[in-house]
Formats: C-alpha cells, sequence, structure tokens
C-alpha cells in the first residue's frame, strides 16, 4: 500500500509539472482572459460532467464567494446546478443542449465560456462551445490526454489548456489545481495593490 501511495503521489505531481511546463503561456491567457472579463462586466460560465460538473460548481463558488481574499463577489455562473433546467432541456430535447440552451439564455459577447471535460469530446461541452462562438464570446476547455490533445474542443475553442496525461484521476487533480491557481491570480490581479 506503501508504493502504491508513493507512485500514485508521483504521478499526479508529474501530470501538473508537465502541464506547466508545455502550458505556462496558456495559463497566463486564461488568467488574463478572465481577469478582463471581470473588469469589463462580463461574467464567467462554467460547464461539465461528472467530476468536472462538480468542478464547475467549485469554480463559480470561489469567484462568487471568496478564494483567499475578502472582496465583493465576482459573477461565474456553474451551469450544472439547476436540475429543473437540466432535466427539462434532456426530456424535451436532448442530454447534448443541457449547456448550450443555458448559455443560449445568459452569454453574452463580454462573456466567457469555460467548459471542463476529461477527454475534450462531451458532446453537450462541445455544443456550448459552438453554442459560445456564435454569441461571440471567448470559449476555452480544460481537457487530457495525449493521443488526440484537447479531444474536439480543440478545433472550436479559443484556448485550449490540455494536461498531458492519460490517467482520467490525473488529469482532474490537475484541474483543480489549474481552477485553484486561476482564482489566486485573478484575485491578486484585482484585488491587492502589490
Amino acid at each position: 500500500m506503501k508504493a502504491l501511495i508513493s507512485k500514485n503521489l508521483v504521478q499526479s505531481i508529474m501530470a501538473k509539472e508537465t502541464f506547466v511546463h508545455e502550458s505556462i503561456e496558456e495559463i497566463i491567457t486564461l488568467t488574463q482572459w478572465t481577469q478582463e472579463t471581470l473588469e469589463d462586466g462580463g461574467k464567467l460560465l462554467l460547464f461539465g460532467n461528472g467530476g468536472s460538473a462538480a468542478d464547475a460548481q467549485h469554480l463559480a463558488a470561489e469567484f462568487v464567494n471568496r478564494f483567499l481574499i475578502n472582496r465583493r463577489p465576482l459573477p461565474a455562473l456553474a451551469l450544472t446546478t439547476d436540475t429543473s433546467v437540466i432535466t427539462s432541456i434532456g426530456n424535451d430535447f436532448s442530454f447534448e443542449l443541457i449547456f448550450a440552451k443555458q448559455i443560449q439564455a445568459f452569454g453574452r459577447p463580454e462573456d466567457l465560456a469555460l467548459g471542463i471535460s476529461t477527454s475534450g469530446t462531451s458532446a453537450n461541452v462541445v455544443k456550448a462551445m459552438e453554442t459560445a462562438r456564435e454569441i461571440g464570446m471567448k470559449t476555452v476547455a480544460l481537457t487530457g490526454g495525449t493521443s488526440r490533445p484537447g479531444g474536439d474542443l480543440a478545433a472550436i475553442c479559443d484556448l485550449i489548456l490540455n494536461v498531458p496525461s492519460d490517467s482520467t484521476p490525473h488529469i482532474q487533480e490537475t484541474h483543480l489545481w489549474i481552477e485553484h491557481l486561476l482564482c489566486e491570480i485573478v484575485e491578486q490581479a484585482m484585488f491587492t495593490t502589490d
């Protein structure tokens, strides 16, 4: 068991280190776009499935409430939380449209769409990004994988932050690290004078 724990820790750290080495410019771009969106009166629309849905909700909570600094709430909305909306869209239309129809309702050109998909191929995340692009929103995806980095989202998003790993847990752990880093950098930039 100790060997498994040590091996898992090393692999998790390696996924983050490799990601940062390959994608530091994309991290910087994401933080700049997020700050600009919020300073210009836009909002973040966040979405994903399963664990990525939980990440979207977690990230929205960090922006709306606070991360490390007590400051004014920042507008971020997880499109994964309203079960009545999600189930009515899924029932009346299709599961593929659960995020796209919400983006049609809430999205504006000054907003930023942030989709989270471990594989980069989730049909409802892809459809949401296509819809966000039609509106004129900036589109960003957190993805993972080595054989098709970014999956289907790579061809349609303005920015891809792909974790170069084929381990779903390590991709998701890295996504959470990215999300926390994003919150910290944006808070520091917007609410400190140092």
